[in-house]
């Protein structure tokens, strides 16, 4: 029996850091979604898998730009393709910014038409949904929001808060 926990009968899955890339079902596109920090590493790991796929790097500031990206992605492969919603988290745990941005990422790929998510994404999409008012709150309020602000960083919290103040997807 295949692992459920790979997620490979959705089309949209989600997974959390390093063991989310190995366990997710092989897929054609992976996003590493990170809200606060830097997930360089993570994201090259994904971009270092045997079957190259395209990898993206999304927040809550591209959003809406990541999942058009992967719409595009899509149909310049003539077929549907698998997407896997990795996040960053916080040195491997949880961290509610991240849910917040793939929950994001999720609206608006079901916005755009694709909605086969695995219950993960689903879970992460309503979340982002019902507290789309208070991502600002939210995200000062989380372990890594706290911590930039307690370094004197919180405009970049701020900042990060920001949904779809870009326009751009950014591949790896």
């Amino acid at each position: 029996m295949t692992d459920s926990r790979a997620q490979s009968t959705y089309q949209v899955r989600l997974g959390w850091g390093t063991e989310g890339i190995e366990r997710l079902a092989q897929s054609g596109i992976v996003v590493i979604v990170d809200a606060i920090g830097d997930s360089a590493e993570l994201a090259a790991s994904a971009a270092s898998l045997l079957h190259a796929p395209t990898v993206y790097r999304g927040s809550l500031r591209n959003a809406t730009a990541t999942a058009r990206a992967i719409v595009d992605e899509q149909l310049a492969r003539g077929g549907r393709t698998a997407i896997n919603l990795v996040l960053a988290g916080d040195d491997g745990a949880f961290a509610v910014e991240d849910y917040l941005a793939a929950g994001a990422i999720g609206d608006a790929l079901s916005a755009l038409g694709l909605d086969h998510s695995a219950p993960d994404v689903a879970v992460a999409t309503e979340g982002f949904r019902a507290l789309k008012r208070a991502l600002k709150h939210l995200l000062s309020a989380s372990a890594a929001g706290l911590v930039l602000a307690a370094e004197g960083r919180r405009d970049e919290v701020r900042a990060a808060a920001e949904l779809d103040a870009e326009s751009e997807a950014v591949r790896v």
